[in-house]
């Protein structure tokens, strides 16, 4: 019973083959000295091992905590917070895109469109894996939608996924442990709704010294 643990269980059915300690610590958002005293843990009882990164040995009891994790999910909703760690459970490639890539990429600095109760997280999927996508949310007890929005009087559930199906390969970098599609392709998103990401443009432009003419100041203020 000792190994019944929230930690535990997200490090083991997230972990995918030679992952870092730190790249686990950041998908799951736990700190790297708690994941990495876990994983040695989990070492010492023959669950994973250490060579060159982080691979299961026992796919077994990965296979009963992936039970246990969507079990909670499905009885209790999960927190916004933790609905950017469940995708890494799937084990299928995604990359954060949209409202989401401007998210990513200004490390959760720049919000819009979304609120407590009504929280649609939207991900780039590959064509050939979205009814397995869909099969894994309806596991989870989570709603998910093809390229819309979920009705938020349809579910209690706070948090909702949208699939972007691509027929290419999906093409992502990552930032602060999450996976989302390039940032040349969320500014040219950003560019596209300019009026609703002027400030994200700002903080963009900052950051990552990228030559966009943008300002949030009012231009009232200048009369």
């Amino acid at each position: 019973m000792e190994y019944v643990d929230e930690t535990a269980a997200k490090i083991m059915v997230a972990a995918r083959p030679g992952d870092s300690i730190r790249r686990i610590a950041q998908k799951i958002d736990g700190s790297y000295s708690w994941v990495y005293d876990w994983i040695e843990r989990l070492e010492d009882a023959g669950f994973i091992r250490r060579e060159d990164g982080i691979y299961i040995e026992k796919y077994a009891v990965r296979d009963r905590y992936y039970d246990l994790v969507a079990a909670i999910s499905r009885a209790v909703p999960p927190s916004i917070d933790d609905a950017y760690v469940i995708p890494h459970f799937a084990g299928m490639p995604f990359a954060y895109t949209k409202i989401d890539a401007v998210y990513v990429w200004t490390h959760g600095g720049y919000q819009i469109a979304r609120g407590h109760d009504d929280y649609p997280i939207f991900i780039q999927v590959a064509d050939q894996d979205v009814e397995r996508w869909t099969a894994f949310f309806d596991e989870f007890g989570i709603p998910s939608r093809i390229q819309e929005r979920p009705d938020a009087t349809d579910s209690d559930a706070p948090v909702s996924y949208v699939l972007f199906p691509t027929s290419g390969e999906i093409t992502r970098e990552w930032v602060d442990g999450n996976p989302v599609i390039p940032l040349d392709e969320t500014i040219e998103h950003m560019l596209e709704y300019r009026v609703n990401y002027e400030p994200a443009l700002e903080m963009i432009a900052d950051e990552y010294d990228r030559d966009i003419d943008a300002s949030h100041e009012d231009p009232r203020l200048n009369a």
